[in-house]
């Protein structure tokens, strides 16, 4: 059987909670440490601020007070991914970024009704690889349009 018959998706695995969710690596610029957050007055609680990334300002949100989680204290392990949502780069903080792996898309299956405890609506699917349950992250849908043109204020 030949490869190309398996349609496979690139994503980038990471961890909130003891839970194991996924981006498509396409939307991923680049996984950096944890680094001092300035902070922005009047934004949403989520929002922890922006970074500058060899001279870009990004914003950065929390994902774990996004998706309704608990926020931590950053460890040694806490990473910013960076992101690409419509034609800006967002940071999204995370307890550890594991690895990039391709998922079959047959080891996909639509989201149940709910998982874990992350709003389904953010969810575009859940991949059952082996022993992992990986949570596909929609990142288009992780921030309301709203949400997304504050954060372009807040980018400058």
């Amino acid at each position: 059987m030949s490869n190309e018959s398996v349609k496979e998706r690139k994503v980038i695995v990471f961890q909130l909670n003891n839970e194991e969710y996924a981006v498509s690596i396409q939307q991923v610029g680049s996984i950096e440490r944890y680094q001092s957050i300035t902070r922005v007055p009047q934004t949403a609680e989520f929002v922890k601020g922006v970074i500058n990334l060899r001279g870009i300002v990004i914003p950065v949100i929390d994902l774990r007070t996004r998706v309704g989680l608990n926020e931590i204290e950053a460890t040694e392990s806490t990473r910013i991914i960076i992101v690409y949502m419509e034609d800006m780069e967002i940071g999204l903080i995370v307890d550890a970024a594991n690895d990039v792996i391709d998922i079959p898309e047959s080891a996909i299956e639509p989201p149940p009704e709910v998982v874990g405890s992350v709003d389904v609506d953010y969810i575009d699917g859940v991949a059952k690889l082996d022993s992992r349950l990986l949570i596909l992250l929609n990142l288009q849908k992780v921030l309301t349009e709203e949400e997304v043109d504050e954060l372009k204020t807040v980018e400058g």
